[in-house]
């Protein structure tokens, strides 16, 4: 029977339902904005609240319809640090009827090795790093030959980061450079390996990828396994830096909702990237979504289903 996994994300809700073959008969991504205003209250906003309840509402027909019973559901960082979390959660649960686990960080780098484990198995033999830039979060994960040696969770996503710095639009120089200290602050105290490839998952490098693709409408086939070099991405960081929110919006491959935090999840890539000396960043679709179901198949996760 089909097995469903639900990824309450800071800035995104996403479901995937997976048959059998782990083929996807529903992959679907909703923006709740749930850690909008987080970073400065400590708390989660009504109006974002109420929106992510209702795309759960969504996200029970939409199983329904695929006869799921019980899905496995996750939440991340704006579930982990909001003082105010119960408020969202307990009517989430009933509403999807299903436990909603609030995972540590740590948690989340797992899932996102595990997903581009099974993506590119022809990096079994590879030393790599994994990059989940979220909303509130990014998780860093060393690969060596299959083998996760390091992983961390740093508080830096592509929400947070705009809230804290980007307040003009365009943003000023002063607040580029506020941010990129920011985010070299979090990063300095790693030890992250030197030249070896950067796979980013989730969507600030999906995006990345359908823009430099020039997708109009998003296609994960085709962003899964891009390579975009480092100079690439600087020019992409640039290009979005320099644009209004409104100017984004009309960029290929960019989702109106996703707009207004692209650049800023962006320079987490870049980086990272300039850190490391990495040569190219991979884009992956599949991220820690795809890490769940992975792993309820291998573990015999199907039971939760009808």
């Amino acid at each position: 029977m089909p097995v469903a996994v639900i990824d309450i994300g800071t800035n995104t809700l996403l479901l995937l339902i997976v048959d059998e073959a782990m083929h996807p008969l529903a992959d679907l991504c909703r923006f709740g904005r749930l850690g909008k205003g987080l970073d400065a209250t400590g708390r989660l906003a009504d109006d974002a609240i109420a929106a992510s309840l209702e795309i759960c509402r969504e996200y029970r027909k939409v199983m329904d319809d695929h006869g799921v019973a019980q899905p496995i559901v996750i939440a991340t960082q704006a579930s982990r640090e909001a003082k105010n979390a119960a408020a969202f959660l307990g009517p989430a649960e009933q509403i999807l009827g299903a436990p909603i686990q609030v995972i540590a960080g740590e948690r989340e780098a797992e899932l996102a090795a595990l997903a581009v484990a099974r993506t590119f198995p022809e990096l079994g033999a590879a030393r790599y790093l994994v990059v989940d830039v979220g909303g509130g979060s990014t998780e860093i994960i060393t690969v060596d030959a299959g083998r996760v040696v390091a992983r961390t969770s740093v508080p830096i996503g592509a929400v947070r980061l705009t809230e804290r710095h980007l307040r003009h639009d365009p943003p000023l120089a002063p607040e580029i450079a506020a941010l990129t200290a920011d985010i070299d602050r979090h990063l300095a105290p790693l030890e992250l390996p030197r030249s070896v490839p950067v796979i980013g998952t989730a969507g600030t490098a999906t995006t990345l990828a359908a823009v430099k693709l020039g997708l109009a409408h998003y296609d994960p086939v085709a962003v899964t396994g891009l390579r975009i070099s480092r100079d690439t991405v600087n020019v992409l960081h640039a290009r979005l830096l320099a644009a209004s929110v409104v100017e984004r919006k009309a960029i290929p491959g960019i989702e109106p909702q996703r707009a207004d935090v692209i650049a800023a999840g962006t320079a987490i890539f870049a980086r990272i990237l300039q850190r490391i000396d990495a040569p190219v960043l991979i884009t992956c679709d599949r991220g820690i979504r795809w890490g769940l179901a992975y792993e309820a198949m291998s573990t015999g996760g199907a039971a939760g289903a009808s």
